[in-house]
């Protein structure tokens, strides 16, 4: 009989198998005689395999992840490097260069660069073209690779291969991240007199105050009205979410409730002598709008307070606990459920190969339809569903063509190299003629028809990408509200509130 060779188990197993002490004796006795089988298998596989195992991506990347799979999609397991990542969430940091940019298939245009940050220092500007990243080339990518070779491009110094407005020769630029603050309120501006607008894009611990400093520079109780948008908006801290829903909500009203096998039922109510404000509010969502900002704007539908436009959001309301583990890592386990004020589950069920999962700690309601504070029916099942649906707009042929070829963007950086851009500034029809003879040259040729059927479209868009590049993502981003569908059904409901608000 063959004796096994000692073998080195990481002190991450070690720290499993230790609080098996503190398990009922009867648990403690099928736990134990679980990790010996497995044990066993491992020590049979390391002397027996025809290639050798490393230990720690066996438990990592294999044991570990494999045990939390059969739970739920959330749970998760966390090695050193994503444990840090998780840190530096939490702390609204992360490493970057400093650039705004705009991600079209096999192309990455620059909109702006911020002062004093890698980009910027090392000579990139905006209307610059991004051709490669660490010797891939970008025209052979599609946007989600374009986005995770840039994700990875930021943890380490990165070469970048660039093609400045005009220049027949491309450049190649080196440069070191840095770390970076980065703010959950994103933007805030005035749609027109009197209305607000804030987009927030994760709930962090500032968060809260940042929206209420936000509304004051924007005019206060004096407002008539404001624009949340979620969209996009993966949640973060609970926390933030009370905070943000308490703006708006009165003392003592139910913002969520928490209900878990191992959890006691609490909920979570605006604190006494909060001062709400009390203009009309629409929220944005759609299908990334996830986990604390499902929370606010559940709340807010819940209690007649806000309009909810735009698509279905996510559906995740788990509470997630994060355990610190040995070797700097960690476990986000799930504990309990969140419910909105109204009872409803924000948790969709989850689903497997056609199968209906529960989740771990309770099961999100069965109960498709609810009611608000003034009996108005509103639809359960997970996620929030919109009092008014909006999709995003589709392009056609002639749209789709103008944006994959950045066809904006690059006219828009030789414009301003010869022209002045101030705020008032608008699209002279000599542009939009140039403009059409720029594209013919590069066999872009719509039809005349075709044209003026999108003439005031293309106007918006070149007036959005010359402020873009000009006076700043921000200004731009005031023009693209305009033609921003979803925006402008939120804008109507804030305008002239549905009967249900009054």
């Amino acid at each position: 009989m063959k004796v096994p060779a000692p073998m080195r188990l990481p002190r991450l197993l070690l720290a499993l198998l230790v609080p098996v002490l503190a398990f009922p004796a009867d648990t403690t006795a099928d736990s134990a005689a679980t990790i010996k089988r497995f044990v066993d298998a491992l020590v049979i596989a390391q002397d027996n395999a025809a290639d050798p195992i490393d230990i720690d991506q066996a438990f990592y990347g294999g044991a570990i992840p494999g045990l939390l799979r059969h739970l739920d999609p959330h749970s998760s397991f966390f090695d050193p490097g994503q444990y840090e990542q998780l840190n530096q969430m939490q702390r609204s940091t992360s490493k970057g260069f400093g650039t705004v940019v705009s991600i079209l298939p096999g192309r990455v245009m620059v909109l702006q660069t911020l002062p004093n940050t890698p980009s910027s220092k090392a000579g990139m500007m905006p209307g610059d073209e991004i051709r490669g990243v660490n010797n891939y080339r970008l025209d052979q990518l599609d946007p989600d690779q374009i986005i995770e070779l840039l994700t990875e491009s930021r943890q380490k110094p990165a070469l970048l291969v660039v093609r400045h407005p005009g220049a027949l020769r491309l450049d190649e630029l080196r440069l070191v991240p840095e770390q970076m603050q980065a703010p959950s309120v994103e933007r805030a501006f005035l749609l027109q007199p009197g209305i607000g607008y804030i987009r927030v894009g994760a709930f962090e611990e500032s968060t809260g105050r940042d929206i209420r400093n936000n509304i004051e520079k924007l005019g206060g109780q004096n407002l008539k009205g404001l624009v949340l948008d979620l969209r996009n908006n993966p949640g973060g801290l609970v926390t933030a979410a009370l905070e943000t829903a308490s703006l708006f909500l009165k003392p003592g009203q139910a913002i969520l409730s928490v209900k878990g096998r191992n959890v006691a039922e609490t909920t979570e109510r605006v604190p006494a002598g909060n001062v709400p404000y009390t203009f009309p509010v629409s929220i944005l969502v759609n299908a990334k709008t996830a986990s604390a900002s499902e929370i606010v704007t559940g709340a807010l539908q819940d209690h007649d307070r806000a309009t909810v436009v735009g698509e279905p959001s996510f559906g995740k309301g788990l509470v997630q606990s994060v355990y610190p583990l040995a070797e700097k890592t960690g476990l986000a386990l799930t504990t309990a459920l969140y419910y909105t004020a109204s009872g409803r589950s924000i948790q969709k069920p989850f689903r497997e190969d056609g199968f209906e999962l529960g989740a771990t700690a309770a099961h999100p309601n069965e109960q498709t339809e609810f009611k608000t504070d003034s009996g108005r029916p509103i639809l359960g099942g997970g996620g929030i569903t919109p009092d008014f649906i909006v999709h995003t707009e589709a392009f056609g042929p002639f749209r789709a063509a103008l944006e994959a070829s950045a066809s904006y963007t690059t006219f828009a950086a030789e414009y301003i190299r010869d022209h002045k851009i101030t705020d008032d500034w608008e699209v002279p029809q000599a542009m939009l003629d140039q403009f059409q003879l720029w594209l013919g040259e590069r066999r872009i040729q719509p039809g005349l028809k075709e044209w003026l059927a999108d003439r005031d479209y293309i106007k918006l868009r070149l007036k959005e990408d010359v402020y873009n590049l000009a006076l700043g993502v921000a200004k731009g981003d005031e023009i693209q509200a305009q033609r921003d569908p979803q925006l402008q059904q939120a804008l109507k409901s804030v305008v002239i509130p549905p009967a249900f608000l009054k």
